[in-house]
Order: C-alpha cells, then structure tokens, then sequence
C-alpha cells in the first residue's frame, strides 16, 4: 500500500468513527435516561425501540430554516457551531484504538489533545457573543469561567500521567501503562474525568445551559442544523473525553489478547466510561456557579497538584 493510501485509509477511518461514534453515544443516552428515570422515551422511528429516532432528529433538523437574528454577528454566529465540533475530529486523529491503530501517532499527542480540546469550547462563546441575546451572553460568560477555573486541574491531571510514563506521546503511555497504576493515579483519574464533564458542560456543570434561568444560554438562537451541530459536538466530546480516559487511565488496549483484540478493549473500556457520562447527569443535580468554583479551586486543583507531586516523586525515586 502506497502512503498516500495508507493516509487517506487512516483518514476516512477518524472520519468514520468521528461521524458514528457521537450518534451511539447519543442513542445511548435516551434509552439508558429513559430506563433510569422509568419513561419509555420515543420507541417508533425506524421499528425497535425506536431505533432510528436521532437519525429522524437530524432529519428534521436538516430541515428547518436556517434563521440568524438581525442584531447577531452574522458570520461569528454562522461559524461558532463548526468551531465547536471541528477539535474533536482532529483531536481522534491522535488518539490510538491499539497497537498501531491511531490516525497520526505524535509525540506530544496528549498535550495537542488538551489544546485542540480547548479550542472548541472557543466555538461555544463565539456563539454565545454574536447572538445579541442577553441569557446567549450570560451563558458564554459562564462557559468562559468554568473554561479558566477546570483546564488548570484538567491538564495537571493529564500531566501526572505523562510524567509517570516518561512521554507525551499517547500510545507511548498505554505501552508504559502498569495495572498498579489503578491506584496510583486513581485521584488524577478522578480529576481528569470531573474537569473533563466540566469542560464539556455536562452535568452537573451545565450551568451554561441552564434552561430554568438562561432559556438555553449559549445555544437560545440557534436552531436547525446550526443547533444540531452544537449538540452533535457535545456528544463527540463525550467520545473524545472517554477515549482519553481509558488510553490514561485504563490501559487503553491492555487486556487478554491484546495483539488480536486491543483495539476491542479500548472500545469496551471507552463505551463504559460514556455510560458513567450519562449516568453522572441522571444522578446528580445541577450545581450552582460558587459551588462549581470551589469545587476547581479548593478541590480539584489542590488534589491535582497533590498527585503531580506524589507522581513526582515516585519517578524519582524509582529512577
């Protein structure tokens, strides 16, 4: 096979998972909610229990008018939603399945990651500026403070691992990646995952979104297929945040067989760290903006810096 080939094959496989995966994990999540809070949920598109009922949304979004209210930044409002779900894409490029199996293997991949990652709730407060919307500014402002107050405990948290296994590179972690590790980084876990549903907005962290005093926040003057992006985003996050975790944290493709079936144990391991995604918004209520920072900054960060510090010294004195 040609490079060239094997580029465009690598390509179109990112591309692939990029456009499949967010739709899984969106179907998941109606029907693990649906069961959870004991409601049927939508059960006729497309026959077995309703099945194809997101496809039938993006339908119907595809649909509708595309409308852009006449006091917004037009372009800024136009392009917000593709700033938004476009990092996400990039960012699987880096982020390997197994043994060979990534889209372009760097050796600083796990910083690009953070970095691209943070680009994309960029999107989110373009969008919440150039709508001309009171509640759309009020939200931006909010996803501009949970931004600051998590990406700080969010990359030290990565940093911990990085350091532990003596590379940047993504698949040089899961190579150096010891069971023990379980416990060892157990709190950088803990800290990457939270940080993680706060960078995306998820709950309990979406009070950027909160329906009850910002209509929809960032999002209120979308609709349509702009609308469907942003959401679409969020799900790709959810992808991208729970690949990340079991390539750090979990071993990525370790497990029985892993020269035959590692790519299958970084599905499963990702799949069950989504489900935890869904499960936590089911759960838990919505926390209020001073709990939200005092959670970042009297919690999360000490607890990182803690880990970085005992990470530290473990590699020093196992040196």
């Amino acid at each position: 096979m040609s490079e060239f080939a094997e580029v465009l094959l690598r390509v179109l496989a990112v591309l692939a998972a990029f456009l499949l995966a967010p739709l899984l994990v969106g179907q998941v999540e109606h029907k693990a909610m649906a069961h959870m809070q004991s409601r049927v949920g939508p059960m006729y598109a497309g026959g077995f229990h309703g099945w194809a009922q997101l496809v039938a949304d993006g339908v119907k979004f595809v649909q509708k008018e595309d409308v852009v209210p006449a006091a917004a930044d037009r372009w800024v409002f136009k392009i917000a939603p593709a700033v938004a779900l476009l990092p996400y894409l990039v960012a699987m490029l880096v982020i390997p399945v197994g043994p060979g199996l990534v889209g372009q293997d760097l050796d600083v991949g796990i910083f690009f990651v953070l970095a691209v990652m943070g680009i994309g709730v960029i999107g989110t407060l373009m969008g919440g500026w150039s709508s001309a919307n009171k509640f759309s500014l009020l939200g931006g402002i909010r996803v501009a403070a949970q931004l600051m107050a998590y990406e700080l405990p969010f990359v030290l948290a990565a940093a911990s691992v990085a350091m532990a296994a003596g590379t940047l590179s993504l698949s040089g972690i899961v190579v150096a990646w010891e069971p023990w590790w379980l416990l060892w980084q157990a709190p950088a876990a803990v800290v990457f995952f939270v940080a993680g549903l706060a960078e995306l907005q998820r709950p309990p962290f979406d009070m950027p979104v909160a329906d009850a005093e910002l209509v929809f926040g960032p999002y209120t003057e979308y609709g349509g297929l702009r609308f469907a992006l942003f959401i679409l985003a969020e799900y790709a996050g959810i992808v991208v945040l729970s690949a990340l975790t079991a390539v750090l944290f979990l071993g990525g493709w370790h497990g029985p067989l892993e020269e035959q079936l590692g790519w299958l144990w970084t599905l499963l391991k990702t799949a069950v760290v989504a489900f935890l995604v869904i499960w936590v918004r089911v759960a838990y209520p919505r926390l209020r903006e001073d709990q939200l920072q005092r959670l970042a900054w009297q919690g999360l960060v000490p607890l990182a810096l803690l880990q970085l510090s005992i990470t530290a010294v473990g590699v020093v004195a196992t040196a």
